[in-house]
């Protein structure tokens, strides 16, 4: 007993000296080049997730409950350029019919094909496998809200 005793505090030692030491010389795992910018939406209803100069953009979970199940959606070509406020998209649901806006400039680099065969992703995954489009040289975001804003805009909105 007194040896296993012995051989656990050695070894406790040993972990914490290790432990110690790699808080001291742990890497940073992070660029301070490229700032994490959380979603925006817009008062139009539109996301918008911007990584560098390239931003990704789609529905928001409240502009597809409100479109109900959507059955086609219409895409840009590739290399076609917009500018912001311009209708990039359009959703046809069985409600309505509906145009989407970009809240940014840029030129699309990168569709959702995937949205040709299942729309319904817009439905499912409005947020995320539900994206529409990606643009290179976006221009900086302006008058969004965060996740915040936007959900209290949402809450006002619907009464």
């Amino acid at each position: 007993f007194f040896f296993g005793l012995c051989i656990t505090r050695m070894f406790s030692q040993t972990l914490k000296a290790s432990v110690r030491c790699s808080r001291v010389f742990a890497p940073r795992m992070f660029s301070n080049n490229s700032p994490c910018l959380a979603k925006l939406y817009a008062k139009s209803h539109e996301w918008i997730d911007v990584e560098g100069t390239t931003a990704t953009l789609g529905i928001s979970n409240f502009a597809q409950k409100e479109l109900g199940d959507v059955v086609y959606v219409d895409l840009p070509e590739i290399g076609t350029k917009f500018v912001a406020g311009q209708a990039f998209a359009g959703v046809e649901s069985v409600k309505a019919t509906d145009e989407i806006y970009t809240p940014v400039a840029g030129t699309v680099i990168e569709v959702n094909n995937a949205l040709v065969d299942q729309p319904e992703l817009v439905n499912s995954a409005a947020e995320g496998d539900g994206w529409m489009v990606k643009l290179s040289d976006a221009s900086t975001p302006a008058n969004l809200m965060d996740e915040a804003a936007y959900a209290k805009f949402c809450e006002e909105e619907a009464h």
